[in-house]
């Protein structure tokens, strides 16, 4: 699957992720009325607004992008009618040649971690026929439970050509707090939490290995370049996917040692830099029934700011 990611990269010349993150705030107005007119000020209403305004927004980015990230804590706060529009999203994204990544973020031991790669990634015998859960092609997946919470995820890749990609160095402020505490004991003691993560990220793709790179990739956020920098060095073979760009902070010039000298190892992600556009002044002429034309000019412009960087 990283190879398939790689190459859609190259063709598309973007190493750019959108994130499908939609928020009631982000939807134009026409969208949520016509939603809310055929369902009701209900779940199942936010759930037509979203897919709805996630379909504009694919339409229109489509053939500019390799991928997409939706983040399923957007949906699943609306139950089961936003879980199956999380579903009808990454069915519709895959229909239309993109690469999905499911931010979940998942992380347990044992059967329960199985069931949560098997349930994003997999696909579970049921008699004589092979269901299929959420069928995305890669997963984000936290492995402060250790190996055990991360190996099933590692197997289930294996055996369906899927990927994970391993919080590192997450992008949000507070991610010091225990991602940069220095080891004390042990081999890597001196070290902060972070690096060591990076190296068990590197050991864990070792034999998930597609060409020049891993199906095991790490995530680590544009807001800290010179970690970034480190990282780099720590996990030649991964596959950074770089969150934090645009309405965290994070700008090209931010980007240029997440990425290897052959141009590739690393996938940006935006989500409302690029999603809620048309809400900024600079995409304000497009309107709110322009919000997908907004889109495609956002991603067009952050092509443009991180070529001229990296």
């Amino acid at each position: 699957m990283i190879r398939r990611l790689n190459d859609a990269i190259i063709a598309r010349d973007a190493p750019i992720v959108v994130g499908l993150d939609p928020n009631l705030k982000f939807i134009p107005e026409g969208i949520k009325e016509a939603a809310f007119r055929e369902h009701g000020e209900t779940a199942e209403g936010v759930a037509e607004a979203f897919w709805q305004f996630n379909k504009g927004i694919v339409d229109a980015i489509c053939e500019l992008v390799p991928a997409v990230k939706p983040q399923i804590a957007m949906y699943e706060q609306f139950g089961l009618p936003g879980l199956a529009a999380f579903d009808r999203t990454v069915r519709y994204c895959k229909e239309k040649g993109l690469i999905v990544i499911a931010d979940a973020k998942r992380g347990d031991i044992g059967s329960t971690s199985e069931s949560y790669a098997v349930g994003m990634l997999g696909a579970t015998q049921v008699g004589d026929a092979s269901v299929r859960a959420f069928d995305a092609d890669f997963v984000t997946v936290n492995p402060y439970l250790g190996s055990d919470g991360v190996r099933p995820f590692i197997e289930v890749a294996r055996k369906e050509d899927k990927g994970i990609f391993v919080l590192v160095k997450t992008s949000n402020p507070s991610s010091g707090e225990l991602q940069d505490l220095v080891v004390a004991e042990g081999e890597q003691a001196g070290k902060p939490l972070y690096e060591v993560v990076g190296a068990l990220v590197e050991k864990w793709g070792s034999d998930l290995m597609e060409g020049a790179y891993s199906n095991v990739g790490a995530v680590v956020g544009a807001t800290y370049p010179e970690q970034g920098r480190i990282l780099r060095e720590i996990m030649p073979h991964a596959v950074i996917l770089v969150p934090g760009y645009g309405a965290q902070g994070g700008r090209g010039k931010d980007l240029a040692h997440f990425f290897n000298r052959d141009g590739l190892g690393a996938i940006v992600n935006s989500s409302r830099g690029i999603i809620a556009a048309w809400k900024e002044e600079q995409y304000a002429k497009y309107g709110a029934e322009g919000y997908a034309d907004a889109a495609r000019a956002a991603v067009l412009a952050m092509k443009e700011d991180i070529h001229g960087a990296v």
